[in-house]
């Protein structure tokens, strides 16, 4: 099963020469060990551009799409038998790049997406 992991960071900073060298050996044991799929970093907030073409014309607002103290500043995405192996590999991760993370496994794309009736999400 996949799993999204996606770290989150409250500063504008990039990793330090230390914790790019903890991550790589992660991806690295990742990719060694069968987990790893895929994995990035992401530019700041700053530089994200939100788009909501639900009505009439495409609306493009600058910025991140909620202003908060936390973000997404990377992730990964892995291979992990069960949500245990990927919480393991999870913890070990944020471990290593210093930072919190959040697990998430993907949904099995042949169950049908869930509806609230509520357009506004």
């Amino acid at each position: 099963m996949k799993y999204l992991v996606s770290v989150i960071d409250d500063t504008a900073g990039l990793a330090t020469p230390d914790e790019m060298a903890a991550i790589t050996a992660f991806n690295d044991r990742l990719e060694a060990d069968g987990h790893w799929v895929f994995a990035g970093g992401l530019a700041e907030p700053s530089s994200a551009t939100v788009i909501d073409n639900r009505g009439e014309e495409a609306l493009f607002t600058d910025g991140p799409f909620v202003e908060s103290k936390e973000y997404l500043a990377g992730f990964w995405i892995i291979e992990a038998a069960d949500l245990d192996a990927a919480l393991e590999l999870a913890a070990e991760g944020s471990k290593r790049c210093n930072r919190k993370v959040e697990v998430r496994p993907f949904r099995d794309s042949r169950e049908p997406a869930r509806t609230t009736g509520d357009d506004s999400t």
